[in-house]
């Protein structure tokens, strides 16, 4: 019967689902050399995988790797970035950004902040990027302003959003600050700087957007376990079977 190329690129670690696509389509990935085609079925014990002319096989492939990194301000989640900005890879030593495959799972914009995913699990990060994997994710947020009830009802219900309306989430008031409130959001879905868009039109603009967690996985448990900005930890065995459920 075969499998999809792209599926085994992930299942392999070589990249995500839809990185693996990016690359069929640019012409990288050959097929006993032949280029690839997106949805080709292979066989990974007689066809021979190359990307950039070098071969991929099982044996290359490194272990899983499963991180959790506290995001600073004004990195980029990205591996690579044109502009030579600095990336989250950036902030891995150097036997954990060569030869891995690791990249980050989700986004977080350059000027938020908090709990990020790393990992070379190729399976996963498309299990956890897909729209009907629903991992909830809490961030603090402060925004201008003094938002009151209805509006973070509203927000609660869903909001219309470039003509789709948002997913219910959680939303409370924390506290209230001089000219701003501290909101905690909870969300299920992750649509480009969903957080940011729905607060400025319902004009009450983020200052500030930290994540603390990504479902169970914390971004500070203890003091012990407390992540600065540009640490990062190896998640524990019940973190990755949380994100696998």
């Amino acid at each position: 019967m075969g499998v999809k190329i792209q599926k085994i690129l992930s299942q392999w670690g070589v990249a995500s689902r839809r990185k693996a696509e990016e690359m069929i389509r640019h012409s990288r990935v050959k097929v006993n050399n032949e280029l690839a085609h997106i949805g080709q079925k292979i066989d990974p014990q007689i066809d021979i995988i190359e990307i950039d002319n070098n071969p991929v096989l099982p044996k290359n492939n490194p272990e899983k790797v499963y991180l959790l990194l506290h995001k600073p301000k004004g990195v980029v989640t990205t591996c690579d970035d044109p502009q030579g900005r600095q990336t989250v890879l950036d902030l891995l030593p150097q036997e954990l950004r060569k030869g891995k495959g690791i990249h980050p799972v989700g986004r977080l914009d350059a000027d938020s902040t908090g709990a990020l995913l790393l990992t070379n699990d190729g399976e996963l990060t498309f299990r956890l990027t897909h729209p009907r994997h629903s991992v909830p994710k809490t961030y603090r947020v402060v925004v201008k302003g003094f938002p009151p009830e209805e509006v973070l009802e509203q927000w609660r219900q869903g909001v219309l959003l470039d003509g789709r309306r948002t997913r219910p989430a959680k939303v409370r008031l924390l506290r209230k600050l001089a000219a701003t409130s501290e909101l905690e959001i909870i969300l299920k879905e992750g649509r480009k700087r969903q957080i940011r868009l729905v607060a400025k039109q319902m004009g009450y603009p983020v200052i500030k957007l930290h994540r603390t967690a990504i479902g169970q996985i914390k971004l500070n448990t203890s003091k012990k376990e407390s992540l600065s900005p540009g640490q990062y930890r190896y998640l524990k065995d019940f973190e990755v079977n949380f994100l696998y459920q």
